[in-house]
């Protein structure tokens, strides 16, 4: 153990036995440390869990990329086929980082009962869809099986089934006009209602149903290997707009490829915004506890100036002298980070395993709760970040040091 460090652990056990001036300003730093890395960690983690919340249902209705026939980029809805024949279907060993492939066509239609009727998108889906992303959306009944034969089985949201008055079991009819020739009778299917989901995104639960692809499939005359577009899941959201350009690259000159953040370009530049406030809000909170751990080290200098004296005096350097109270200040420091992680990561724990905090107006946020992430990294990086970064606001007042005299310091009362 060095002399710096010796001094620095007396100095401190010193302040636990006597009660001194700078007990009471020590003790506000120690909040303030901890309430700074209290709000941050709640920051980081309301912060990136709503990003990723509202990431997972867009890209549930999505995929995170999409290849289309170049025919199709301006429409909803899947107008000129494309065929699963392709390098990439099933799997795109071709590109690093996929993780699943997924056809799916999608076709406008209408849905009529006694009392009203609703326009609505039909999904087609098929036995390679991944319903993951749906199962804790599920409010009522099950999820379609389209492993076997066709069958009319849906997935309605709750906002819809509601607007039309009908629940699990209830079938309904539908029609979807010819796209060769509108002015000819429509197509008619009458469908089952076997699942209620409720995404919290009006603005997919107010207009997506879920069926058979085949029965689209039949409707727009494609054949059984035409499908409307193909949906890309990856490893990793962060490398999307990279991989968007690769699979770009590596598919055929006809087919078109989009990502979610394109498609919905307001809605991740809203949840963009969520990265500025996190950084505004640790940038506050570390000159905060940074003003209060140099306060705390000011009046500890002050009050330990016989001492600087008298160590002067027995020849130690300004710099070792400074250490002793950097470290007393990492100290400190420590002793924060230590019950704001504590109080922090159990209001997170908490949050995560009983979403005792919800939103007031759910619709705005896409969740009626709030959600929770932060990585062990993310932990670390921001406790590591905070000492280094007081610990080196404290460089400048602990110069103070240098300008004590020891022939005054020791007279010193």
């Amino acid at each position: 153990m060095n002399f710096e460090f010796f001094i620095a652990k007396r100095l401190i056990r010193g302040k636990e036995h006597k009660i001194s001036i700078s007990a009471p300003i020590i003790k506000i730093a120690i909040s303030a440390i901890a309430l700074g890395i209290l709000m941050m960690l709640i920051a980081i983690a309301t912060g990136v869990g709503l990003k990723e919340k509202i990431r997972e249902k867009v890209a549930a209705f999505n995929g995170h990329i999409q290849i289309y026939n170049y025919d199709n980029n301006v429409s909803e809805v899947s107008v000129v086929p494309v065929s699963i024949e392709q390098d990439f279907y099933p799997e795109f060993s071709s590109v690093k980082g996929i993780d699943h492939v997924q056809a799916v066509a999608s076709k406008a239609g209408i849905i009529r009962t006694e009392d009203t009727f609703e326009g609505f998108i039909a999904k087609g889906v098929g036995q390679d869809y991944n319903w993951d992303a749906f199962r804790e959306y599920i409010q009522e009944g099950r999820l379609p099986n389209y492993d076997g034969e066709l069958n009319t089985e849906v997935l309605m949201s709750s906002y819809m089934a509601n607007r039309l008055k009908k629940k699990v079991g209830d079938d309904f009819f539908t029609f979807f006009l010819k796209e060769e020739d509108p002015a000819k009778t429509p197509n008619q299917r009458r469908f089952e209602i076997v699942g209620l989901y409720d995404s919290g995104f009006e603005e997919f639960d107010a207009k997506y149903v879920f069926t058979d692809i085949r029965h689209l499939q039949r409707m727009n005359k494609w054949e059984e290997n035409q499908v409307g577009n193909f949906e890309v899941f990856l490893e990793d959201f962060d490398a999307i707009e990279a991989k968007t350009a690769e699979i770009y690259g590596t598919t055929l000159s006809d087919l078109d490829t989009q990502n979610i953040k394109n498609k919905y370009y307001k809605i991740f530049e809203w949840i963009g915004l969520f990265d500025f406030n996190i950084a505004l809000i640790i940038g506050i909170m570390i000159f905060v506890g940074g003003i209060n751990m140099i306060t705390a080290l000011l009046v500890l200098i002050l009050e330990r100036t016989q001492m600087i004296g008298v160590l002067k005096a027995l020849g130690l350097s300004n710099w070792r002298i400074r250490k002793i109270f950097l470290y007393n200040a990492a100290y400190l420091i420590g002793i924060g980070l230590l019950w704001g992680n504590l109080i922090g990561l159990g209001f997170i724990w908490i949050q995560d395993k009983y979403k005792v905090f919800r939103f007031p107006n759910p619709k705005e946020y896409y969740i009626d709760y709030i959600p929770v992430h932060i990585s062990t990294t993310a932990i670390l990086g921001l406790n590591i970040g905070v000492l280094v970064l007081c610990l080196l606001m404290l460089l400048i007042p602990s110069y103070i040091i240098t300008k004590i005299s020891p022939v005054k310091a020791i007279k010193f009362e």
